[in-house]
């Protein structure tokens, strides 16, 4: 072990500091990497996975035909769902004869792995370009049909365009 005597520079530790001070200096000056969120929005990759929404047709009649196709897929074991006959007068609501009388997706538990949306045969689901909100309580989390169903085409064509977002 060498146990030479320091000098000046060595136990005044001025070189080091110097050159902590450069990095930092460095760093000051060069271009942030945050975005300020609320006012400005990063661009996301085109195969960016968000929230899911429930699909509906041209129509406005909800595709989802609760097969529980997606329910099977997902391996978290995020979906819920219970079927039921549609009712004579229904037809302009739904498509096929059978519908999703209660479809809920736990948040939580959700891994947004895309899985759902492969498995559905009828284009019913699919995951949106938006983040899931925070919230404050657990059951906020859990989303049912009512807040993952997109707006109607005919009743409000901007909103169900803002939704559908870049999709085609």
């Amino acid at each position: 072990m060498d146990r030479r005597r320091m000098n000046l520079m060595e136990r005044t530790y001025l070189w080091p500091i110097a050159k902590g001070m450069a990095i930092t200096f460095g760093h000051m000056f060069k271009k942030r990497p945050t975005v300020n969120y609320p006012e400005k929005k990063r661009p996301f990759s085109p195969v960016f996975r968000g929230l899911h929404v429930l699909n509906r047709d041209e129509e406005g009649r909800e595709r989802c035909t609760a097969c529980g196709l997606c329910a099977v897929a997902c391996p978290a074991e995020a979906i819920t769902m219970e079927g039921a006959e549609r009712l004579p007068g229904e037809e302009g609501l739904y498509r096929e004869e059978k519908y999703a009388a209660k479809y809920e997706i736990n948040m939580l538990r959700c891994i947004f792995c895309g899985l759902c949306e492969e498995a559905c045969p009828k284009d019913a689901i699919y995951l949106s370009e938006t983040f899931a909100p925070s919230n404050y309580t657990r059951k906020g989390f859990i989303y049912g049909k009512e807040e993952l169903l997109i707006p109607d085409p005919k009743t409000d064509p901007e909103g169900y365009a803002r939704a559908r977002g870049e999709r085609k």
